[in-house]
Formats: structure tokens, sequence, C-alpha cells
């Protein structure tokens, strides 16, 4: 009968009319994200993970709880924007690094230092070299 898009087209609710009885009914059709692990097992994208990952390396920062919610919410439109089904799970890592970046730097360096392996001190001189020089717009 009538379909729309609704959560910024994230998901489109239908209205629909049982052929049998004329019942009316509506259902929600949502496109499911799923993340590709180095393993080779997938799972569905979840903000939550996000969010926790991000938590530990805000910890003893002046990061709040919303700021968390936003950075996650902003990671996933990132990624469904890129319009795959299906992403690898360094997709999602790289979709975190700017986000963060912006919201904290020292929290930034601890997600960058696990998430691309630092092993020396090297690694974390070229990486504050990075981020002290002027952002591109």
């Amino acid at each position: 009968m009538d379909s729309r898009e609704v959560d910024e087209g994230q998901a489109i609710r239908r209205r629909r009319s049982c052929s049998s009885c004329g019942r009316r009914f509506t259902t929600v059709e949502e496109a499911v994200l799923a993340v590709l692990k180095r393993s080779g097992v997938t799972e569905p994208f979840s903000r939550d993970k996000v969010v926790v990952g991000v938590r530990r390396a805000c910890q003893g920062r002046p990061v709040d709880e919303d700021a968390l919610q936003v950075l996650a919410q902003r990671v996933e439109e990132s990624i469904r924007s890129a319009g795959h089904a299906e992403v690898p799970s360094n997709e999602v890592g790289l979709a975190i690094l700017g986000p963060l970046r912006e919201l904290d730097e020292v929290a930034y360096l601890r997600f960058a230092s696990v998430y691309k392996s630092f092993t020396s001190v090297a690694d974390f001189e070229r990486e504050i070299a990075a981020l002290r020089e002027p952002a591109d717009d």
C-alpha cells in the first residue's frame, strides 16, 4: 500500500494489506551490515563494540558517554555510506580513527598504537608528527 524510507534511509517501512483477510499491518526492512573478521567469521556490525573499544582508549580522558555514542553513530554511517553489505574489520578500525582524532588526540594515539600495531617509539613519533600537521579540509 505504502513504502517510505526511515532512519535516514537505513530502513524501509512498508504498510501492507493481507489479500486474504484484508487486515493491515506494517513491516520494517532493515539492511544488515556484516563485519568480516580476520579469522574469516562474519558477525553483525555493533555500535556497542565500537563504543567498548573506543572507551578503553578514552580511559582517564575527559570524554563523556554521549560523545562515544555519537562517534559510534558516525562510524556506522561512514561504513554504511560505502554501500557494501559486508566490510572487513580493518575498515571499521579505519572509520574509527578520524572521528576519534577529532574527539581526543591522546585517545586517538592509544587506539592507533594498537590498531596500527606500533612496535617502537619511532612509530609514536611519526603519529605525533602527523597529529601536529594541519588537517586537510
